[in-house]
């Protein structure tokens, strides 16, 4: 249960279901109450698939390379840490995500809200991509504990779908203030979970000697 909880609890950092809800109202605004719910739906399903396909192959591409798992875990540590860095110092993760959208509005064709920025990179974020590497390494971790990583994946992304469909009364009653302030906390907690995964790594490269 400590385990999981742990999964449950970096996944739901990395991924920020909170922090997505100011951005799916700025992009669904002008959208009938329909096309938000089918947008939602349609942003959660293009984030599973992309996070699978991490889960599934990120590690066989990361062999295929010759990079150990070790190495990537160093790395993909601090990649997380400088990423709840920007959680912690940076502008919310809903303005940045929007002023994204923004800088692609003068193109002739844009890709759908529910694909960009909802589904990436507001849910299937760089460092959720990262962290389900991490979470389901092949050489320690079983197939069904990489199942029971993919569920957890699912059950936060399923809260996230729950969360853009109640959108509008929940950033009336935290405010765009209030998802900066949780954002932030979650990413001081990311950045405990990126340093012990740094540590650990660095500790048992020194027990054994090699990557």
């Amino acid at each position: 249960m400590t385990d999981l909880l742990e999964r449950f609890i970096t996944l739901w950092v990395v991924i920020d279901p909170i922090g997505t809800i100011p951005v799916f109202i700025a992009v669904t605004a002008a959208m009938t109450a329909p096309q938000r719910r089918s947008t939602a739906l349609l942003a959660t399903l293009v984030s599973i698939g992309v996070l699978l396909f991490f889960l599934v192959g990120g590690q066989i591409l990361i062999e295929a390379l010759g990079i150990s798992l070790l190495s990537f875990q160093v790395a993909g540590g601090i990649v997380l840490f400088l990423f709840a860095l920007t959680m912690i110092f940076g502008e919310p993760k809903s303005e940045s995500d929007m002023h994204a959208a923004d800088a692609d509005a003068g193109r002739a064709e844009q890709p759908s809200p529910a694909i960009f920025p909802l589904a990436v990179p507001s849910l299937a974020s760089p460092g959720a991509m990262l962290a389900i590497v991490l979470l389901t390494d092949n050489t320690t971790q079983p197939v069904l504990d990489q199942a029971l990583t993919a569920a957890v994946m699912v059950v936060v992304l399923a809260v996230a779908y729950i969360f853009m469909l109640l959108a509008d009364p929940i950033i009336r009653l935290i405010g765009n203030s209030g998802a900066a302030i949780i954002s932030r906390v979650m990413g001081m907690i990311l950045a405990s979970v990126a340093a012990n995964a740094v540590l650990s790594a660095v500790v048992e490269i020194a027990m054994t000697g090699s990557l």
